[in-house]
């Protein structure tokens, strides 16, 4: 089997996993690098790493209309099921075996609010298992030492921050990737705006020439597929 894998643009995916259909983080209304209209999206489980407005983004829309589980730490998912929507909650360091995969929260450091500024919980990475694999989604985060265990978990593909300002910047990505040691990494929340500008071609240019991962740029709307055993 494979995982396809599409970038919406900044942090969010859509992932397509044995007939299962899981969003992350899916910001479109808003985003100008998307193209893709969220009302015509399709959603089995939205995976949520926090609740800041380019995060949270169409979720609630989404799953509404489709009836999708909203997967996130234990705050989320309230707010979720307080409106009729299913919710999933979890937390740092808590796992569960979902339809599409295994789910682990991990450590990010970062802030999380809705966007009105009521609590969103703490703001999570997410480790995705599907059979033989390992997807780290980091969300939005610094720097922390503490990668360097979720790189002991064997880490296949990861998504990785490199827009600075709010999160951490190329610098801060390659030496993440060192202590991560994924097969594969994806850049991610940069160019959405001009606070967030980064040249990823240099960054996978970089990517090569100090770690041992492969770079994977992609255009918004791109895909690219994982295969399975």
């Amino acid at each position: 089997m494979v995982i396809k894998v599409q970038w919406f643009g900044h942090s969010g995916f859509r992932l397509d996993i044995e007939g299962k259909t899981v969003l992350v983080d899916p910001f479109l209304t808003g985003n100008p690098l998307a193209s893709i209209d969220p009302a015509t999206l399709p959603a089995d489980f939205i995976l949520l790493t926090h609740v800041h407005g380019d995060h949270l983004g169409d979720s609630e829309a989404i799953a509404k209309r489709t009836g999708a589980t909203v997967i996130g730490v234990a705050e989320v998912a309230g707010w979720f099921s307080a409106r009729g929507i299913k919710g999933h909650g979890q937390n740092t360091g808590g796992g569960y075996q979902h339809p599409f995969g295994h789910v682990k929260f991990v450590r990010a450091d970062h802030s999380s609010s809705f966007p009105d500024g009521s609590y969103g919980g703490v703001a999570c990475g997410i480790v995705l298992t599907v059979k033989d694999k390992k997807l780290y989604f980091a969300g939005d985060t610094a720097l922390f030492s503490d990668m360097k265990l979720i790189g002991d978990l064997g880490i296949d593909t990861a998504f990785l921050p490199i827009g600075d300002n709010f999160t951490m910047g190329p610098d801060d990505s390659i030496q993440a990737i060192q202590w991560i040691r994924p097969k594969r990494v994806v850049p991610i929340h940069y160019n959405t705006w001009g606070l967030l500008a980064q040249d990823a071609v240099a960054w996978a240019q970089r990517v090569q020439n100090d770690t041992d991962a492969q770079p994977i740029v992609l255009d918004p709307g791109g895909t690219f597929t994982i295969d399975v055993q």
